[in-house]
């Protein structure tokens, strides 16, 4: 069911994203949330530890970072509207980029070595909690 819904909502994004790249980059934030979220409950004991859906998790987490073409989705001209990203993503695109591209990266690790237990899955959303963070105290304009 999971899968499906996934699934779904990648379809729903694919149709979405070019017509608008706030509303596109938005969504595919909030399923990238929600994808750390569930990581995040398993790290923090409120889910049991369950490799496959573990692994199901951190795969969804790659697509959904495959997805994120920072070209189309931050074009010239849309730093204004309803949108949190910061102008130092249009001063500073190849290290927005490089940032994005580490994000990749690590999430791919992840996949490739998915975890056997609580503390190895705890270090790899340290790893990617950490991209996050940086991304978002550089590119990103705190909400107040």
């Amino acid at each position: 069911m999971r899968k499906l819904v996934i699934a779904i909502s990648m379809l729903a994004f694919a149709g979405s994203a070019h017509a608008d790249p706030i509303k596109g980059r938005q969504a595919l934030m909030k399923e990238r949330g929600k994808l750390a979220g569930q990581i995040s409950k398993v790290v923090k004991g409120e889910t049991p530890f369950d490799a496959a859906a573990v692994l199901d998790a951190l795969k969804a987490l790659q697509a959904n970072a495959e997805k994120f073409d920072v070209d189309t989705l931050f074009p010239a001209g849309s730093d204004k509207g309803d949108t949190t990203a910061a102008p130092k993503i249009w001063e500073d695109m190849a290290g927005f980029k490089a940032a994005e591209d580490k994000f990749l990266a690590d999430t791919k690790a992840a996949v490739a070595s998915p975890p056997a237990d609580v503390d190895a899955l705890k270090a790899q959303l340290n790893t990617l909690g950490g991209d996050c963070g940086t991304c978002h105290q550089t590119y990103r304009i705190k909400k107040s």
